[in-house]
């Protein structure tokens, strides 16, 4: 974390939380069991990146006063809760449809890059004594990763029910990043 100043009680158990939230993500997302389907392998590997922004948001609403973060933050959980269930709904279909080694190989490397950036960049995020910037700052590009990964995930041979929800994903989440930026340049963050 990019900490810039003596940070208060309240900034530090926050931190702590996001910390080990990031730190189970980043698990999920790596250890996931992969398949020679690229629709079931984004499946696995979102699931743990979608229930970590559940996390994060539940964790900064503890916190914040600010009503349009709040907004945003029960939105995270609304829609990120729905996305995880229709995943999970289709999981099994989609995990039929295979792909050659050649398309797994491209696929996972890009990945595999998107989740090495998301990773570092929430890592070092700011940290000031404004819990509310620093969600921001976390979440940003934390949606990034997920806008990436789907749309990685739309240049190959995936399972039809999947694209609905790799587009609903990318509008949300680049929906979601708008608000962030505009709140923080609100805030003056």
């Amino acid at each position: 974390m990019n900490r810039q100043c003596r940070l208060s009680r309240v900034t530090t158990v926050y931190l702590e939380i996001y910390e080990g939230i990031l730190s189970e993500m980043i698990q999920g997302m790596t250890e996931a069991e992969l398949t020679g389907s690229i629709s079931d392998n984004f499946i696995v590997q979102m699931i743990p990146h979608h229930r970590a922004a559940i996390e994060m948001s539940g964790n900064i609403l503890k916190y914040t006063t600010c009503i349009p973060l709040q907004e945003i933050a029960l939105g995270i959980i609304s829609e990120q809760t729905k996305s995880i269930e229709n995943m999970q709904q289709i999981q099994c279909q989609c995990g039929k449809f295979g792909n050659s080694e050649q398309e797994l190989c491209h696929y996972q490397n890009r990945v595999n890059q998107i989740m090495q950036r998301m990773f570092c960049d929430m890592g070092n995020a700011r940290v000031t004594n404004q819990v509310n910037c620093d969600f921001m700052w976390e979440m940003i590009p934390h949606h990034r990763g997920a806008v990436e990964m789907s749309k990685n995930a739309l240049r190959y041979h995936i399972c039809p029910e999947l694209r609905p929800i790799l587009e609903a994903i990318i509008t949300s989440q680049e929906r979601g990043i708008r608000q962030m930026c505009h709140l923080l340049r609100c805030m003056g963050c």
